[in-house]
C-alpha cells in the first residue's frame, strides 16, 4: 500500500510514521553513518520533520515499512535551502510549486529485486502525487552513485551546480522537471510501478 501522510502535530505518535523513521535509522545511521539526530535510540527525526512535510509510505499489508520518501515545500526551511545552498550556482530552487525530496529510503531486510521493484514504485509515486497536486518540479540532494541511478530513470534532470566534497562526500544538488511526458519516459525507461493500478492512500 502507498500511502500520503501529513502529520499535523508530533509525527512520532502516527504509527507508520514510526516504523518509517525506525527504518531511516537503520539505513542512514547504522548502515551510512550519518551524523543526524536520533530520538530514544531507534528513530531518525530532524527539525525538518514536521507539520509541513509530507510522506510517500509504502507498508506491506501489515503496516511494515518497505519504502519511503519525504518531501519538503522549498518555500519554508529545507536541507538544500538551509544547510546546503552552496550547491545551487544560480540560487536554490523556492516555488510554491518545487517540493524537495529527502530521506529515499528502501527497508534494509529487502531482497535487491524487491528494492528494485519498491525503487520504482516510489519514484512514480513521486510523479503521481506531482500531477495530483500540482508539483511542477523536484530538488533533491545526492551522491554521485544515487545521481547515475537518478539521470538513467529517463525523466527531465538537470544539476544545479557542480558537484562538491561535502563531509567526505561528493554531493550534487538537482532539479528534476515533472510535465505530462513524465511518466512515459519513465515506462520507456523501465521505471513502472509493481502495481500501477494502485492509487494514493490519504
Amino acid at each position: 500500500m502507498i500511502q500520503l501522510i501529513q502529520a499535523k502535530a508530533d509525527p512520532t505518535r502516527h504509527a507508520v510514521l514510526r516504523n518509517m523513521f525506525a527504518a531511516r535509522k537503520q539505513v542512514f545511521v547504522d548502515l551510512l553513518g550519518w551524523d543526524v539526530p536520533v530520538l530514544a535510540g531507534t528513530y531518525e527525526v530532524d527539525q525538518f520533520d514536521n507539520e509541513a512535510a509530507r510522506y510517500l509510505v509504502i507498508t506491506d499489508d501489515d503496516g511494515k515499512h518497505l519504502a519511503s520518501t519525504r518531501l519538503l515545500p522549498t518555500t519554508r526551511p529545507h536541507l538544500l535551502g538551509d544547510l546546503f545552498p552552496m550547491l545551487c550556482e544560480a540560487g536554490v530552487p523556492t516555488d510554491r510549486h518545487v517540493f524537495e525530496i529527502t530521506r529515499f529510503c528502501l527497508d534494509r531486510s529487502l531482497t535487491a529485486h524487491r528494492r528494485r521493484e519498491l525503487r520504482n514504485a516510489l519514484v512514480v509515486a513521486l510523479v503521481d502525487h506531482a500531477h495530483a497536486t500540482g508539483i511542477r518540479a523536484y530538488s533533491a540532494i545526492t551522491g554521485m552513485s544515487w545521481f547515475q541511478q537518478i539521470l538513467a530513470f529517463g525523466w527531465r534532470c538537470r544539476p544545479l551546480g557542480l558537484p562538491q566534497i561535502i563531509q567526505g562526500e561528493m554531493l550534487v544538488a538537482i532539479e528534476i522537471t515533472i510535465d505530462a511526458d513524465t511518466r512515459p519516459r519513465l515506462a520507456a525507461a523501465g521505471i513502472v510501478a509493481v502495481a500501477p493500478a494502485e492509487a494514493l492512500a490519504a
